[in-house]
């Protein structure tokens, strides 16, 4: 059962939600990047950032002040490959160094309508080949949420068609990994943060055209032998828990190691809030890109 605060912040969701869906797609690029101040406040003083330009894109270090690093994380943002910038991205970035003590790697990649698939995952690739300059593939994990939680596998199954070292470790919070129409729960009403229009509109700019099913924008269609060690969070109240589902039932099959987590009653990327139940889900994530046990 969700705690008092969760359930308060819920209702709050419930409320607003409806009222940002409507805006155009730069208020909703605006009010995205306002959730970077939070995590902004989390590691002020404590961390120190540096940009990197790729080309395409701008990446930016999130380096904890205290501790010896020696691991990274490529961190992927969510949403729904239409809106979050850099920004964006070192919020939580920068809250997952602090928790781990690692370095991360926070990526803006190029976002659909005007930069339409396989920007996304051009740009990812490109990161993860400027991070393997710096650390040992095995010293590093693809961490993202929602779309970045997809882009996750699919950046990993990219990897390995290419023939590159795998990271270590891969961890997605509530992973979008079907893009097709009609992939969504829609008996799972209850969420407040995402519907099926919603998700439709988002998909429809970011494939351009281009097949829904292809693994490389739909994971859950893909191959999965090869993966690294996942991690999925996730909530229960979530129209999209079923990607999450599908996605560890294809790694388990392909022989993967995947732990799943599902808390009951929240929402989707409910470990972005300042909630109970946020906290501990950066717990695991801390513990799992550390090699605590599972």
């Amino acid at each position: 059962m969700p705690s008092v605060i969760s359930t308060l912040m819920k209702a709050q969701i419930a409320l607003l939600h409806p009222l940002i869906s409507s805006l155009e797609l730069e208020t909703q690029r605006r009010l995205q990047d306002g959730l970077a101040s939070l995590g902004a406040r989390v590691k002020a003083g404590r961390t120190v950032s540096c940009l990197e330009d790729l080309g395409t894109c701008q990446a930016a270090w999130v380096f904890p002040l205290q501790g010896a690093i020696r691991k990274a994380i490529l961190y992927l943002h969510g949403g729904g490959y239409t809106a979050g910038t850099l920004e964006y991205a070192q919020g939580f970035g920068g809250m997952l160094a602090l928790e781990t003590g690692q370095a991360a790697l926070c990526l803006g990649y190029r976002l659909a309508p005007e930069d339409p698939y396989p920007a996304a995952l051009e740009d990812a690739l490109r990161a993860y080949q400027f991070l393997l300059t710096r650390f040992k593939p095995e010293d590093t994990a693809l961490v993202g949420e929602s779309a970045g939680g997809g882009l996750c596998f699919a950046l990993a199954m990219k990897i390995r068609d290419l023939g590159l070292p795998m990271p270590g470790k891969l961890a997605a919070i509530s992973p979008w990994g079907d893009l097709s129409d009609g992939a969504a729960d829609v008996e799972r009403e209850r969420d407040v943060v995402l519907n099926r229009q919603g998700l439709m509109r988002m998909a429809d700019m970011y494939l351009n055209g281009h097949p829904a099913r292809d693994p490389y924008v739909s994971p859950v269609y893909g191959d999965f032998t090869g993966l690294s060690e996942s991690l999925i969070i996730t909530g229960g109240d979530e129209i999209i828990l079923p990607d999450s589902r599908r996605l560890k039932k294809g790694l388990e099959e392909a022989g993967v190691p995947c732990h799943m987590h599902i808390e009951e009653g929240m929402w989707h990327v409910y470990p972005l809030y300042p909630v109970p139940e946020g906290r501990e889900a950066q717990a695991m994530l801390r513990d799992f890109l550390n090699g605590g046990e599972w």
